[in-house]
């Protein structure tokens, strides 16, 4: 077996499931790798995934949240030239592909507070969490933050959550839009969305391909894209 493809079962550890596909959250038991290797010479579809990977291809996920965000959601975003600076939060093996797959020639900015996620960031990359953004960039300078995933998988605290989200706004252009991806839960929803007081600064903003401003997967995990607007 390649480095690489041992390297895909120590980043994935187990194939991404639709509770967390978006940040690798899991943290299973000893015998997880185990089974990741059993996996790995039993289920082709995984082991689809760990070639392509070790080939340095797109590794798509063969998840209904995940055909939503990269056939609906990025590439309705990168048929628009008004997003050139854009930053996704969060990074890990199968989203290193993002910026080649889909906004090629856009500025692409990651952020993840895992030194080890570097080498899957963008060519823009900032070592830290999502709210501690205003310390590394100029106020108004994106002009589309992705935030999925990270909800619930770490950002769970009320305080953590406040700061994150007035961060987004506060490096967002006017106009500028926020996607917020998050699991309709009750194990990975830590405190209402509507309760923070600092989402109440965008605007909801009703997404053109799916007529609504929040979409519910048929997931499992209710996976749910929000989409808001810096008000102009």
């Amino acid at each position: 077996m390649s480095v690489e493809i041992v390297s895909v079962v120590q980043h994935n550890r187990e194939a991404p499931l639709e509770s967390d596909v978006h940040r690798g959250v899991a943290t299973p038991g000893a015998s997880a790798q185990k089974g990741t290797l059993l996996r790995l010479l039993t289920d082709w579809s995984f082991a689809k995934r760990a070639v392509r990977y070790a080939l340095r291809l797109p590794t798509p996920m063969e998840t209904e949240d995940r055909r939503v965000l990269e056939q609906v959601i990025f590439r309705y975003y990168a048929a628009q030239p008004e997003f050139q600076k854009i930053l996704f939060v969060g990074c890990q093996w199968y989203t290193r592909h993002y910026q080649r797959s889909f906004f090629p020639g856009r500025e692409w900015w990651t952020i993840e507070p895992d030194e080890s996620a570097r080498k899957f960031g963008g060519a823009h990359h900032i070592v830290a969490p999502l709210q501690e953004l205003e310390q590394h960039t100029a106020a108004g300078y994106f002009d589309l933050i992705f935030c999925n995933g990270v909800f619930g998988f770490g950002l769970d605290a009320r305080d953590d959550c406040e700061r994150a989200f007035a961060a987004c706004h506060s490096r967002l252009r006017p106009g500028g839009h926020f996607l917020l991806g998050w699991n309709d839960v009750p194990a990975r929803t830590p405190i209402p969305l509507d309760g923070i007081v600092s989402l109440r600064a965008f605007e909801r903003w009703t997404f053109p391909p799916l007529s609504t401003w929040r979409y519910t997967t048929n997931t499992t995990f209710r996976h749910t894209y929000d989409f808001y607007r810096k008000p102009a």
